[in-house]
């Protein structure tokens, strides 16, 4: 009986002490798929399609800064840009999980807050989402925001450089 016990305990001990040694999953996915040669981002449908050329590859939904509607103009208005934009930059080390950075603002951004002696803000990305946020009401300063799950795929399948093409 106390051979028994004695195993059990081991075998509990042992599982345990492996247990222990696992890595957890990396947020680092691998992509071998086709390039994505641009992002088509519709903020009314809340839809990201990541293309290669004509074809949609993946498809995502979103969420968007707490005034959705229109183009953003200022720095703190809420709002998400439309317009012709690039990835560019990356940060592994982001707040919401991953993020990457989209190319706002871009000299007619800057021009249209000039005029209303504005600053247009910055730091537009795409990121994760903590999960205190899911759900359906948008809620960035601006960005547009996925699930972990699907932001680790999106960092993974687009380079630097991608074009990004924000619509109303």
């Amino acid at each position: 009986m106390m051979t028994q016990i004695s195993r059990r305990l081991t075998l509990v001990g042992l599982g345990l002490a492996l247990a222990g040694c696992a890595r957890p999953p990396s947020k680092f996915l691998t992509y071998d798929g086709p390039e994505v040669t641009s992002i088509m981002l519709y903020k009314g449908d809340r839809r990201m399609f990541l293309m290669h050329d004509n074809t949609a590859l993946k498809t995502f939904n979103f969420q968007l800064g707490f005034a959705p509607v229109g183009h953003k103009q200022v720095e703190r208005d809420g709002r998400t840009p439309e317009g012709a934009y690039r990835i560019d930059r990356r940060n592994p080390n982001s707040n919401y999980h991953l993020s990457i950075g989209i190319s706002y603002p871009n000299e007619r951004d800057r021009e249209i807050a000039q005029a209303l002696g504005m600053q247009p803000g910055g730091d537009i990305f795409i990121h994760g989402t903590p999960q205190t946020k899911l759900g359906n009401r948008d809620w960035t300063a601006g960005c547009i925001a996925v699930t972990d799950d699907e932001i680790e795929e999106i960092y993974a399948m687009v380079t630097d450089g991608t074009p990004i093409f924000i619509y109303a």
